[in-house]
């Protein structure tokens, strides 16, 4: 059974930092794009950051570049989203997701943070910001 587990939320201060993990079982991530999507109280579920099955490319959404930093370490089957200089607004339920997976080259090294694309999430983890 194909499987995302986040972890490493939590209630952090304004200017702090989390880093978020995605752990896969029942399959191999390396042939999949990751992406991390939050979901705050009462707003939609937004996209904040991908990266390539191939790790070569990433993209983050607006609010959080500069600030957040996708990786994977496809031997231990996790990606990671290191999260910097934290704001209040940022609290929200962080998902990852998987999409793939990419059988071409050209399909490797490209993500989108689109969720339509993506057919596999986690359950979320909560990440509180706040003094």
């Amino acid at each position: 059974q194909l499987q995302l587990v986040e972890s490493g939320g939590g209630l952090v201060q304004p200017g702090g930092s989390l880093r978020l993990s995605c752990a896969a079982s029942g399959f191999t991530l390396d042939y999949y794009a990751i992406g991390w999507f939050r979901q705050a109280p009462g707003k939609g579920r937004e996209g904040v950051s991908c990266i390539s099955s191939s790790g070569g490319s990433t993209d983050y959404a607006d609010s959080v570049k500069g600030r957040f930093t996708i990786s994977r370490d496809n031997a231990k089957n996790t990606v990671y989203l290191q999260m910097n200089s934290l704001k209040p607004e940022d609290t929200a339920v962080y998902y990852c997701a998987a999409s793939g997976p990419k059988d071409t080259v050209l399909l490797q090294a490209m993500c989108v943070i689109d969720k339509p694309l993506y057919d596999y999430w986690g359950q979320g983890t909560q990440v509180t910001v706040s003094s």
